[in-house]
């Protein structure tokens, strides 16, 4: 094999191994709510939450359906980028938007805002074997209610 030929092959074999580590992005599932495992040590309990994310391309969709301490049915969504741009964000009453960095290949950060202004910040680090999911949270409502919680979740 000669010096291009060996230089295609590596090509070829970094390539691959790029495009193959781009669908596995351990966040990917669905995972709910170990409240037991879970602390709040600021703001309320949630009873429930079941996290859903999915892929596009590029693109993380998150429908975060929870069931707050007084019995409330809440449903958030979006879709994002781990590129540090604003994403809108619905179904929250604290944040209208959220920006992500990708962290390592197991954690992404997360800064929260409303009307453009930063509320808080938040934590998504999934475990080195895949199965439980830690958010940890950070936030001070539009009315000065401050949050911070450690959620714990197990995939389904």
């Amino acid at each position: 094999m000669n010096k291009s030929q060996l230089l295609g092959a590596l090509l070829a074999l970094v390539g691959g191994i790029a495009i193959a580590g781009e669908g596995t992005d351990p966040v990917i599932g669905t995972w709910h709510l170990d409240a037991s495992k879970s602390t709040f040590t600021a703001g309320p309990a949630l009873k429930e939450q079941t996290r859903t994310y999915s892929r596009s391309g590029p693109s993380v969709s998150l429908v975060m359906a929870s069931v707050t301490a007084d019995g409330k049915h809440v449903t958030m969504k979006t879709t994002y980028q781990l590129d540090g741009k604003d994403y809108p964000v619905t179904g929250s009453a604290d944040y209208d938007a959220l920006s992500a960095k990708q962290v390592d290949s197991h954690t992404a950060e997360f800064v929260l805002k409303k009307g453009g202004k930063k509320m808080g910040t938040s934590t998504r680090m999934v475990s080195e074997d895949g199965k439980t999911l830690t958010s940890k949270m950070n936030l001070t409502s539009a009315s000065g209610e401050k949050t911070d919680q450690t959620l714990v979740f197990h995939k389904k």
